[in-house]
């Protein structure tokens, strides 16, 4: 889960990372109060979760509560790289004297923790990556020892930070570990971490991601999804604790495991390139042990997106039996009848493994108009794309 910018600076603050004080609002008039308690002049950000604000006029320095309402409007509504600001920070103003950039994120492919650090922040760091690989540090950073006082300097020291200042960066580094280890992290970034002309050093601009997995540990964090850009599909499947991703497609796909359920996706977007074009509609993983009940809430959220024109149900039975599935098939039909619901989406079914024949022989007797049995994967690929394309 990405957050905001306001947000990931009240996470700082609540680790003690030190940061300006800023407040966020989603109206103009709103701005005029805020700037007061500012003490007159702010700085207006918008607040999307994407890079490039300040380019786009995302932000803008307000010199007095006025001037603020003025900016707010003028920011509140604009389009930044596909993302519509509703909300924007006002934020204290600081008297800059260099700009740097901090960050500790997951290194998946050596397994591993890592800091960044670079003595030219305030730009984008992917320019910097690449045409001044030099000016940036990456300094691995073990999991099990975590980010001690040794790891700090290194990074310090990697990085060319000023000796003045190690100390004061050394103790961010250490606030910054903890927001990342104890929120359960996958990036924490700050652009850019600043020295003021009195020689304090403090985060202007935040960056956090939330791993979703360690949401069991932090109830907390359910008041920081952005619940008015969640796609209500994906927010309806999350209630029903289904794994469900939407896709731009017209092809409903349900499976049972991650890896079948990926080899479904390709099979169908093969498919479908002799029907229309026609792709996968979504990503809906049952999982290993499901019941009746889960099969029948994935049909009932794949059924209920008006994008599907017909559903794959690809299912190879193991600690998941498919006379289970079938009979969560047939009771999903019969709960979206009861509901008043109008069923006119053909359904494609490919049951192997465990109670295969079981699991048809209860289709087989249900005799529902919409249900179509196909015995192999591509077959079923085959004919779903096939009834999706007309």
């Amino acid at each position: 889960m990405d957050l905001f910018e306001y947000q990931a600076r009240d996470l700082f603050a609540k680790h003690d990372v030190p940061v300006l004080p800023g407040k966020v609002i989603d109206t103009p008039e709103a701005a005029r109060e805020v700037a007061a308690e500012l003490g007159g002049r702010a700085v207006v950000k918008a607040q999307v979760k994407t890079g490039g604000r300040g380019k786009a006029g995302g932000v803008k320095l307000a010199d007095n509560p006025e001037d603020a309402v003025v900016k707010a409007g003028q920011i509140l509504g604009m389009d930044i790289k596909g993302h519509t600001v509703h909300k924007v920070m006002l934020a204290a103003t600081a008297d800059i004297a260099e700009e740097y950039y901090v960050s500790f994120l997951l290194d998946r492919a050596n397994r591993t923790f890592l800091a960044m650090a670079s003595v030219e922040g305030g730009v984008e760091i992917e320019v910097t990556a690449v045409e001044k690989p030099e000016a940036l540090a990456k300094i691995p950073v073990d999991a099990l020892e975590g980010l001690t006082d040794a790891k700090a300097r290194e990074i310090v020291e990697a990085a060319k930070f000023p000796a003045d200042l190690h100390d004061q960066i050394i103790n961010v580094l250490k606030k910054l570990w903890d927001v990342f280890v104890k929120e359960d992290a996958l990036l924490v970034e700050v652009n850019p971490l600043v020295k003021t002309t009195d020689g304090v050093v403090m985060a202007l601009d935040g960056k956090v991601s939330l791993d979703a997995n360690a949401e069991f540990r932090h109830p907390e964090h359910a008041e920081l999804e952005d619940a008015a850009a969640a796609n209500p599909l994906e927010a309806k499947a999350k209630e029903k604790n289904l794994n469900y991703v939407k896709l731009d497609g017209e092809v409903g796909i349900i499976g049972n495991g991650a890896g079948l359920v990926m080899s479904t996706l390709d099979v169908v977007a093969y498919a479908g390139e002799a029907h229309k074009g026609v792709k996968p509609a979504n990503f809906l993983d049952i999982g290993g042990g499901a019941s009746a009940e889960v099969m029948a809430n994935g049909l009932e959220i794949i059924l209920g997106d008006p994008a599907v024109k017909s559903v794959f149900v690809n299912v190879f039975g193991g600690i998941t039996a498919c006379d289970a599935v079938a009979n969560g098939i047939v009771q999903a039909l019969e709960l979206l009848k009861s509901k008043g619901e109008d069923v006119s989406k053909p359904l494609v079914v490919r049951l192997d493994g465990n109670n295969a024949a079981e699991g048809r022989r209860i289709l087989t007797e249900a005799n529902h108009p919409l249900v179509e049995q196909v015995e192999t994967m591509d077959g079923a690929a085959e004919r779903a794309a096939e009834l999706a394309a007309r």
